[in-house]
């Protein structure tokens, strides 16, 4: 099914799903803080539309947030008030405290991070595309039946919205997984056991039941020193068994 879609963010979620979306026989228009100018050049490059931060959201039918979490408090006011309600939203960031970003004391506190999202956007999200790594969304899709095909836990309250993300998943490579409502996403935060461990769809399931709320924060506040035990050059496969080792440790910090 042929889709508009505008995405804000062209780094390597952004850039990797806009170049596998126009694959998919999507219309892609790309945006990121720089404006349309910014963008030229990736769009240029895979045939999409390079557009501004507001043009970048209208007209289309989704919108792909690949920005940093707490970049969303800097997009522009009002940014979704002529965005009609059937837009599905995907928020796609992950919360990285002390590695990345800043602390944020309402996350911190056990809101779920797209709730957060939704809190600064003013607008219903989807959660999808965050917890497999870039890599592995570059590289490793593989078409509708696959045996080796790679799962994308997709976690929304409305039904069209969750549809249509769980298509977009489909159209990029892998098999979307249904992970309940926005407030369970927090099954697939950072350091969970369904959080970038390259798993089919069958595996991403039974990790996503096995979370237990609370512990996956001192696992993922543990990346600094658990990075640097990898050296400075880590393979994927290396970062995937770490992934696997640490954050299926459940009832351990």
């Amino acid at each position: 099914m042929h889709m508009r879609i505008g995405i804000i963010g062209t780094g390597n979620i952004g850039g990797t799903l806009a170049r596998k979306l126009v694959a998919a026989g999507h219309d892609v228009r790309i945006a990121n803080t720089r404006g349309a100018a910014g963008a030229r050049e990736l769009a240029d490059a895979i045939k999409a539309t390079a557009a501004s931060v507001q043009d970048v959201v209208q007209g289309v039918e989704a919108v792909i947030l690949a920005i940093p979490l707490p970049a969303m408090r800097g997009l522009p006011a009002g940014l979704f008030d002529a965005v009609a309600p059937t837009v599905t939203v995907i928020d796609t960031s992950n919360y990285y405290p002390g590695l990345r970003d800043e602390r944020i004391a309402e996350i911190d506190a056990g809101t779920a991070e797209s709730i957060w999202v939704v809190q600064q956007i003013g607008r219903p999200v989807v959660k999808a595309f965050n917890n497999i790594l870039a890599y592995s969304l570059a590289e490793l899709g593989r078409p509708a039946g696959a045996a080796d095909r790679l799962a994308v836990a997709v976690a929304a309250d409305d039904e069209a919205s969750r549809k249509t993300a769980m298509t977009l998943v489909d159209d990029v490579g892998f098999d979307a997984v249904d992970a309940g409502s926005l407030e369970e996403s927090w099954r697939q935060q950072p350091s969970t056991p369904a959080y970038c461990c390259d798993d089919d769809a069958e595996t991403m399931r039974t990790a996503l039941a096995a979370a237990v709320k609370g512990e996956a924060a001192a696992r993922r506040d543990r990346l600094p020193a658990l990075f640097a035990e990898l050296g400075p050059a880590p393979s994927h496969a290396d970062v995937v068994a770490m992934n696997r080792r640490v954050n299926r440790q459940v009832g351990a910090s």
